[in-house]
């Protein structure tokens, strides 16, 4: 049977825009492996994080509300496919690399802590070594994944997820695409939920901004990902036309001050706070009760205990950590034998 891999980065070569990264021109991966014969490097990629522990843990992780009573609401897992869908969609449109794209996609937020922002800023508070998510998504590919032993991505995958958030740089298109995408996700998914939950109406949003992108989230994303691909089309950048950017910053900034700070729904995350805060500090003087893999990361690998107590919490589920703090802290029920 022929290599079924080199038809692929032959078809590459053909449909791919001559800015786009093909799979054949990756840098590669930190431990040579013999490529496979059926997919391409970007695509065995994606497979990795599809499979791996900290994907599917996205699924009871918080998005923006905190135990959501409902089942629409957005947890981490569906913020990243609804991520990964747009950037797909952008990419495709601009014929990038899809696989690429959706890769970044899929791993750009395994690092994410439970109770969303709220843990981020937690674990970053009492942590001396610091804490962000983008950072801790490497980790867990690079170290943390298979026993210590990573998933060995290739270097623009680990690129595109270290420079997802605003800040980020990432080195290719792709990586660029997915860092828009992001915001395109959260701003208007949040938007939703936040109606979902009455702390806002779609009328509560300014008008001036809604003109530019859209009366909805459905018309929001559209025309987003239109102006991205306008704009972008025959060019070594992934931007937005001025109007349509300067609105959906925004936006996100009218979000940042009616929803994601001191509303309602948010009213629970001082709590969460707390709970990680005193977890970090349990697991500091009482490493013996960690899981065994991370007393070895200490023990044998020489890794320290303050960011090996961090990777055991930014880990957990949001469930998880309510249950180990319930049976560390809260007194449980007896009866006599």
């Amino acid at each position: 049977m022929d290599c079924l891999r080199i038809e692929q980065e032959k078809r590459e070569d053909i449909i791919l825009d001559k800015y786009a990264m093909k799979s054949k021109n990756t840098r590669g991966r930190e431990i040579k492996e013999e490529p496979c014969d059926i997919r391409t490097e970007f695509q065995r990629d994606r497979d990795r994080i599809i499979h791996s522990k900290a994907f599917r843990r996205l699924k009871h992780k918080t998005q923006v509300f905190i135990s959501p009573e409902g089942d629409h609401y957005r947890t981490r897992l569906t913020h990243t496919l609804e991520v990964a869908q747009i950037s797909r969609t952008i990419a495709r449109a601009l014929r990038l690399n899809e696989d690429l794209t959706e890769a970044i996609a899929l791993g750009h937020d395994l690092g994410h802590t439970p109770f969303g922002h709220a843990g981020e800023f937690a674990l970053n508070k009492v942590c001396i070594y610091g804490f962000k998510h983008n950072e801790q998504s490497i980790r867990v590919v690079e170290k943390l994944e298979r026993k210590g032993k990573g998933l060995n991505l290739t270097w623009e995958v680990r690129d595109g997820i270290i420079n997802h958030p605003t800040v980020g740089k990432p080195s290719t298109l792709e990586g660029k695409v997915v860092r828009l995408s992001d915001k395109i996700a959260y701003i208007n998914h949040d938007i939703d939920d936040a109606i979902r939950a009455r702390i806002l109406s779609e009328k509560d949003l300014p008008s001036e901004y809604t003109k530019v992108l859209g009366a909805t989230s459905r018309a929001r994303i559209n025309n987003m990902i239109h102006d991205i691909v306008k704009n972008s089309m025959n060019k070594n950048d992934i931007i937005m036309s001025k109007d349509m950017e300067k609105s959906m910053n925004s936006l996100r900034k009218f979000m940042f001050e009616n929803v994601y700070v001191g509303s309602k729904a948010k009213e629970h995350e001082l709590k969460a706070h707390n709970m990680l805060r005193q977890l970090y500090e349990y697991f500091i003087i009482n490493k013996e009760l960690l899981p065994m893999e991370y007393q070895d990361m200490i023990d044998i690998n020489n890794e320290p205990i303050e960011r090996v107590v961090c990777d055991y919490i930014a880990g957990m589920t949001d469930r998880y950590s309510i249950n180990i703090f319930s049976k560390l802290f809260i007194p449980a029920s007896w009866k006599e034998m």
